[in-house]
C-alpha cells in the first residue's frame, strides 16, 4: 500500500508539499500540484480521512437534521445532499428530529453542541428560539432547506407563490368554492412551508374577492393524512367544495383516493391541485406545482461549502421559482 512518502518521492517534492497539494491546504504551485496528483494516481494512493482532517483542521463530516425519513420530499432531498457531499469527500451524519420527541431535545441540548462538524444542514424544521440558540452555539456554518431564520443561509421554493399559483389555476378554471387541504392548524408555529402555502391560497382567494369562501381542512401532510382530512371534508354533501389545493402531492393523492371511495368523481366533481411533483403525481394524473428536492439538496451543500470557505461572508436566502405542471386532475366546475 503506497504512502505519502512514496508519492512525494515519485513527484520529487517533500512530504509537506505533497500533503498540502493533496489536501488543498496551503499554497502549492500549479505544476507541482499536478505532479503530486499524477504521482498519487500512478501509485493508487488515497488520502486517509483522518490524516486529511488533521492537515485541514476539518472533520470532513456534515450533519443533516431532518424531521422524518418516511416522506418523499425528505428522501429525495437527502439523495441530492449525499450526491453532492461525495464530490467533496464529506461524510453525511444524519439526525432525526421528530417534533416533541425526547430524541429531538437531546439532539439540540446535548449532541450537537458536543459534536465537531464542518457544517450543518437543517431540512424542513422550524426551530424554536431555544433550538436556534443551541444551533448557533455549535459554531458550525448552518444552511436551512425549506425554512429561514436570521443569521442562517437558506434555500427554498417560494412556498407562498406556489400556494397562490395552484389556487389561481383553479380560479381561472371558474372554481369559486375552493378549500385548502392538509397541513396543521398551528402550521405557523411548526411548519414554515405549510403556513406559507396556506397564506398563498388565502391571498389568491382574497384577490379574487372570494374571502368569504376561504376554508382550511387540516390534516397531517402525508397520504393517509390527506385521505382522512378529505373524508371529513367530503362527508357532508351540502358543504363539499368543487376544488381543493393540497399542501403537498401526498395529501392531494390521499384526497383523490378518498373522493373515489366516497363516489365523488374527480375531476368532474372535485378538481385537485398539489405541490411537489411527487414521483406518483404522473400516475394519478395530478396537476401540481413543481419543485426539485434533489437539486435543492445539492444546492444546499454548495451553499454550505461557500460558508465553510468564507465564514465571515453574509448569509444568503436563495428562493427558487415555482412552475405549474398541468395534468388531468383539474377541470372546469359543473
Amino acid at each position: 500500500m503506497s504512502t505519502l512518502a512514496d508519492v512525494a518521492a515519485r513527484a520529487g517534492v517533500s512530504k509537506a508539499t505533497a500533503s498540502r497539494a493533496l489536501s488543498g491546504s496551503g499554497y502549492v504551485a500549479d505544476d507541482t500540484s499536478e505532479r503530486v496528483h499524477a504521482a498519487a494516481r500512478e501509485l493508487a494512493y488515497v488520502v486517509h480521512s483522518s490524516a486529511q482532517s488533521l492537515a485541514t483542521g476539518r472533520t470532513l463530516s456534515v450533519g443533516v437534521i431532518v424531521p422524518t425519513l418516511d416522506r418523499w420530499f425528505f428522501s429525495e432531498l437527502l439523495s441530492g445532499i449525499q450526491q453532492e457531499l461525495l464530490t467533496s469527500g464529506h461524510d453525511l451524519v444524519l439526525y432525526g428530529s421528530r417534533e416533541g420527541s425526547v430524541e429531538r431535545t437531546r439532539l439540540f441540548e446535548e449532541i450537537l453542541p458536543q459534536r465537531r462538524l464542518d457544517g450543518i444542514i437543517a431540512v424542513g424544521i422550524q426551530p424554536s428560539a431555544r433550538e436556534l440558540e443551541r444551533l448557533m452555539l455549535v459554531d458550525s456554518p448552518l444552511v436551512s432547506v425549506g425554512s429561514y431564520a436570521e443569521g442562517t443561509s437558506a434555500i427554498s421554493i417560494d412556498d407562498t407563490a406556489a400556494g397562490r399559483l395552484a389556487t389561481e389555476h383553479l380560479i381561472d378554471l371558474g372554481h369559486r368554492d375552493i378549500t385548502f387541504l392538509g397541513g396543521r392548524a398551528d402550521a405557523a408555529t411548526h411548519a414554515f412551508g405549510d403556513e406559507l402555502r396556506l397564506a398563498g391560497y388565502r391571498a389568491a382567494m382574497s384577490t379574487a374577492g372570494l374571502e368569504a369562501g376561504i376554508r382550511h381542512a387540516p390534516g397531517e401532510a402525508t397520504m393517509p393524512g390527506g385521505y382522512e382530512a378529505a373524508v371529513r371534508m367530503l362527508g357532508d354533501r351540502r358543504s363539499r367544495p368543487t376544488a381543493v389545493v393540497a399542501v403537498c402531492d401526498e395529501v392531494a393523492i390521499g384526497g383523490i383516493i378518498a373522493a373515489r371511495r366516497l363516489g365523488v368523481s374527480s375531476p368532474a366533481d372535485l378538481s385537485v391541485v398539489g405541490i411537489d411533483d411527487h414521483a406518483h403525481a404522473e400516475m394519478f394524473s395530478l396537476t401540481t406545482v413543481l419543485q426539485h428536492p434533489k437539486e435543492q439538496g445539492r444546492e444546499a451543500v454548495r451553499m454550505l461549502r461557500d460558508r465553510m470557505d468564507s465564514p465571515g461572508a453574509e448569509t444568503v436566502h436563495r428562493v427558487l421559482p415555482s412552475e405549474l405542471i398541468m395534468r388531468a386532475s383539474t377541470t372546469v366546475p359543473r
